[in-house]
């Protein structure tokens, strides 16, 4: 591994956590909530996920398989394996998080109000805290699909960073809105969204603690695979049901199309 891909792979896994910060500021700095952007935004997000983990992800994962056990039946089904281990692995940590601190829940920038009386002050302070560290639970999965995805192409991991940063987006929001809402305090309701989003550079540690011990092309594309699978899952199970949410439920189906598209082409430019 060369130490430049490394630090390109880990910078962009920062950038993706640290812009749950940027849906902070815009609960800040504007008046009210952009829910048809939003909802196109998120549906994006989702197509490109989708399309790259189908398309180039889980091809890439099953080439390293074939590669490290030379027989194509038992490295496909390696990676079959592999990718549904991914799923499985994101749906527990989602089964994890209690049901009602659920970091995904819809929130918009009208409900910035200012602080709250004693009585309410417990219970929308204690609410966002438990979604910041909702989110970061969620967001280290996703910083480990980012990094492995940059650290075996930058091409593929550019792309899946902005996707999981617009994904992080609305999530800076929901830590937020009820922080400020107890405190009016921007800058506690910054800061706990802020470090919410350093969960995704942790998983990209890890993700580089394991490589360096145990890198080889079997277990990078056990790893690859599980990390289709993990976007998968967050496509289908978190963006678009939220894009759905914020918007027309015609928009967010737009923007996967249209996320698709661009992947699609993307690629196509660099054969």
């Amino acid at each position: 591994m060369e130490i430049s891909g490394v630090l390109i792979a880990f910078g962009l896994t920062l950038f993706a956590g640290l812009s749950t910060g940027i849906g902070s500021a815009l609960a800040f700095f504007t008046r009210r909530t952009n829910t048809r952007f939003l909802s196109v935004s998120l549906g994006f997000s989702a197509g490109v996920m989708i399309y790259i983990s189908f398309v180039e992800i889980f091809f890439k994962a099953r080439e390293s398989l074939v590669e490290e056990m030379g027989d194509k039946v038992i490295a496909t089904w390696a990676t079959v394996l592999a990718f549904f281990l991914g799923i499985l692995v994101i749906a527990l940590i989602d089964r994890i998080v209690p049901s009602f601190e659920n970091p995904h829940e819809v929130h918009k920038v009208e409900e910035m109000k200012g602080s709250v009386d004693t009585k309410r002050f417990r219970k929308l302070y204690r609410m966002g805290l438990f979604t910041a560290l909702a989110i970061g639970i969620h967001n280290f999965p996703e910083g480990l699909a980012t990094f492995m995805s940059a650290l075996k192409d930058v091409t593929l991991g550019i792309p899946i960073a902005v996707a999981i940063a617009i994904h992080n987006i609305p999530e800076g929001i929901a830590v937020s809105i009820p922080i400020y809402y107890a405190t009016g305090s921007k800058k506690k309701a910054f800061f706990y969204s802020f470090l919410s989003g350093l969960s995704e550079p942790l998983g990209a540690l890890l993700g580089f603690i394991i490589l360096l011990w145990l890198f080889s092309d079997l277990v990078f594309g056990i790893v690859f695979a599980a990390v289709a699978g993990i976007m998968v899952f967050i496509s289908l199970d978190e963006l678009l049901p939220t894009a759905r949410e914020f918007g027309e439920h015609h928009l967010s189906i737009y923007g996967l199309i249209a996320g698709m598209g661009v992947m699609a082409v993307s690629l196509l430019l660099f054969l």
